[in-house]
């Protein structure tokens, strides 16, 4: 997948860098899914199942041959945690190099990514964009190698492993076709060694404060709410205490300083040629919104690193808390009883606070994706999804293309889309996703009907169906949950130990 089309050759160079620095290198693969790929069907299931694969591959590799240090390269949404979570376990130091952004391609004048393309799906059924436009968008959209070119998963991500620390200051942003990659990749290579000279051991670098600064920067960049998802996950293995509340406290003081695709206009390269992730840390350390004493991989703190950011003259990219692009908590954590567990949104930068609206229920991603192509929702309806969590997929999908076709039909603000599910980081609306506990573990979910009154109470943080617990109790007696579709394999044994997403779905044996 076009992610990882340079990990091969960004490999030598980090090869390069370990003998520069006196080590001897050994390259080790493991496996990745990708989320464009497999958006909307079946393979999609695979997707979040992918994270702990990969992250117990490295693990189990790097305990058998007993290294010392470790750099593992990462690009799509699931090897950036995973990554982390292997080095989590591992405790041995290293880095998580981020391959970078692709570049943005260009259609009609203006910059696109493979949102756009999403979206145009909607457009396409809608009789709003011709199918030779589709075409044309279609070919442009990905011109290269890289990641997707907004502020979606996979950067937000890569944003995050620098403010946990796990990553060097400014080296995600840093497009993966530019020259200048080939030294960031040697230089990684090195500073494994120096990190191992020092003890710079994962522990001692991602502590609570790190996760803290982690979450900061994804609400002022207007992350994906995969950042929740996975960060808990990381925190779960290094014994660091999180849960929901912290994100929703931590986003509620932190403001939108940046203008970046799908909360804003720009992509991920114009955030680098305008001074990259060290221009966002300096911003966020002056104004104390990050602590800058954090620890970071290069042994410097987070304000040693930033303190030296470029500005490029007249950038748009990012601003300051004074000018901020968008208000304090657009990263939201919702309950009531509909998610009693919680559930999770990115606030829409516009549309309504509060949508309270009849149900359409589905029993799964590809019967509401039809319902939508068909023109059959219609404005003011809750789209629930359910059967779609961790356990109950499994798997738990991202909805990029139901929720792209809403936009692209014109309802970004006329409808609410409801899952146990979760969200690409491209999803734009109020879209509501996690909740927690899922319809598989019989959460309150399963019971919902069509025509049952849900309401979206941002300002009041809930979501709740106006039946009495009563009610909801005696349905869900008469409930009974869905065969699984994969008895056997990989898929069930995932099923068999996942946990909630309230926890970050993270599988072990005693699995929360």
């Amino acid at each position: 997948m076009p992610c990882n089309f340079t990990h091969r050759t960004l490999a030598q160079d980090v090869m390069g860098g370990v003998r520069e620095a006196g080590g001897t290198p050994m390259e080790v693969n493991t496996i990745a899914v990708s989320d464009v790929v497999t958006m909307g069907s079946e393979g999609m299931r695979t997707s979040l199942v992918s994270r702990e694969v990969i992250a117990d591959s490295i693990e189990l590799v790097a305990r058998g041959h007993m290294f010392d240090a470790l750099v593992t390269i990462v690009g799509c949404d699931k090897t950036i945690p995973a990554a982390a979570m292997a080095h989590a376990r591992l405790d041995i130091p290293g880095v998580v190099l981020y391959s970078g952004p692709t570049m943005p391609g260009r259609f009609e004048g203006a910059a696109v990514t493979v949102a756009d393309v999403f979206e145009a799906v909607g457009a396409n059924a809608a009789g709003a964009m011709s199918d030779e436009a589709l075409r044309r968008l279609e070919a442009v959209a990905c011109p290269g190698a890289g990641a997707c070119g907004g502020q979606y998963t996979a950067n937000t991500m890569a944003m995050a492993m620098e403010f946990l620390g796990l990553s060097p200051l400014g080296s995600g942003s840093v497009p993966a076709l530019d020259p200048r990659r080939r030294e960031v990749g040697a230089e990684a290579g090195r500073l494994a060694l120096a990190a191992l000279e020092h003890d710079l051991t994962p522990r001692r670098i991602a502590t609570r404060t790190a996760f803290e600064n982690a979450i900061t920067v994804g609400a002022a960049t207007a992350g994906s709410t995969n950042l929740i998802l996975h960060l808990l996950a990381i925190a779960h293995e290094l014994d660091v205490p999180l849960d929901l509340a912290d994100f929703d406290a931590i986003s509620a003081r932190t403001p939108v300083i940046t203008n970046l695709k799908p909360h804003g206009t720009c992509t991920a390269v114009d955030l680098d040629r305008a001074g990259g992730t060290p221009l966002v840390a300096r911003r966020l350390v002056e104004a104390g919104l990050v602590d800058g004493e954090a620890l970071t991989v290069t042994g410097r703190t987070l304000w040693e690193e930033s303190d030296g950011a470029v500005e490029t003259e007249g950038q748009r990219v990012v601003t300051d808390v004074k000018n901020a692009t968008g208000p304090a908590g657009t990263l939201m954590v919702l309950r009531g009883n509909l998610a009693p567990g919680g559930c999770v949104v990115k606030v829409p930068a516009r549309g309504r606070p509060v949508h309270t609206g009849p149900v359409r229920v589905f029993e799964r991603e590809e019967a509401a994706m039809a319902a939508v192509q068909a023109g059959q929702i219609v404005p003011g309806e809750v789209v629930v999804i359910r059967n779609e969590g961790p356990r109950g997929g499994p798997g738990m999908r991202e909805m990029l293309g139901v929720t792209a076709a809403l936009v692209g039909r014109g309802l970004l603000e006329e409808v609410v889309l409801l899952t146990d599910g979760r969200f690409s980081g491209a999803t734009r609306g109020l879209m509501v996703g996690h909740v927690s506990p899922e319809a598989a573990d019989g959460g309150p979910i399963a019971a919902l009907r069509d025509g049952d009154i849900v309401t979206v109470d941002l300002p009041g943080r809930q979501v709740r169906v106006e039946l009495t617990t009563e009610r909801i109790q005696a349905r869900l007696a008469e409930w009974t949950p869905p065969s699984p579709l994969y008895p056997t394999g990989v898929m069930a044994k995932y099923r068999a130990l996942v946990g909630s997403a309230e926890h970050g779905a993270v599988t072990w044996t005693g699995a929360l």
